[in-house]
């Protein structure tokens, strides 16, 4: 259920035709839990999207404004999901931005499914759709989202909740709206974001929080052969938290895992 739309700050469903986010997917986005009106990972959010816009060369709006209407839009809404979109505005035709771009706000809010049903553990596939390698946007949460919906479209099994995605030269990099974790011997690993995936704001806390609790932490290229012999995995991303995997499809099945449930408990 969608709770309230502000485009630039108003109470509209539409943005200019020559949006260069419509355009050309020239443009940022996140997506963020909220709980009683709150974006308790607001800051990190904001942090990642202010890299974000410095990369793709362009002005971020004030984290000010940003924050007022993060709250208008939650107003009256209880556990809830807030999509944040910043474009570079509007713009003539043609690749070349414009020297003084006019940044296009969107933000909307939508009731969130209980998180309960969230956590239980998933089932997982492997995509055949390779994501492409470009370290320039490595990381970042561009409009550019043709690879996951490409991937999402291969499967429509109900009993599939997410799906594994390789780069095009095999690494595993990410799910497709996750960052992936195994437990191997103890030891924490996930894929290294170099050349292409995002590099989530769930993926950050969960590296700090194991960093707290004393787990060795280990960032690295994964091929996926290693997914067979992992004893836990388990994805992550900033609306549902952490999330046990119990199988992947084809290749193996785990139980509820110790280090999981841990991390789990210390990120809640």
């Amino acid at each position: 259920m969608i709770g309230r739309r502000l485009v630039n700050g108003s109470e509209t469903a539409g943005i200019a035709a020559d949006d260069r986010g419509l355009q050309y997917g020239d443009g940022l986005f996140e997506t963020m839990a909220a709980t009683g009106g709150r974006i308790p990972r607001l800051p990190l959010h904001l942090a990642r999207l202010e890299d974000g816009c410095r990369r793709l060369k362009f002005p971020m709006p004030p984290a000010s404004l940003i924050e007022d209407e993060c709250e208008r839009v939650l107003e009256g809404m209880g556990t809830a999901t807030v999509k944040l979109t910043i474009t570079r505005g509007p713009g003539p035709r043609g690749y070349r931005p414009t020297a003084d771009p006019s940044v296009t706000r969107i933000v909307v809010s939508s009731a969130a499914r209980p998180r309960g049903d969230a956590l239980e553990p998933a089932v997982l596939r492997i995509c055949d759709t390779r994501m492409g390698l470009n370290p320039l946007l490595a990381g970042l949460k561009h409009l550019n989202r043709l690879e996951q919906v490409m991937a999402c479209s291969e499967w429509d099994d109900p009993g599939i909740d997410e799906g594994l995605m390789l780069s095009s030269d095999g690494r595993l990099v990410c799910a497709t709206a996750a960052n992936v974790f195994l437990v191997e011997d103890g030891r924490l690993v996930t894929p290294a974001i170099r050349d292409c995936g995002v590099a989530g704001v769930m993926r950050q806390v969960v590296l700090a929080a194991a960093a707290d609790i004393g787990l060795p932490v280990v960032v690295e290229d994964v091929q996926p052969d290693r997914l067979a012999t992992a004893d836990e995995l388990f994805f992550t991303n900033a609306v549902v938290g952490i999330r046990p995997v119990q199988e992947l499809v084809g290749v193996r099945r785990w139980a509820a895992g110790e280090i999981t449930r841990k991390l789990m408990d210390c990120t809640a």
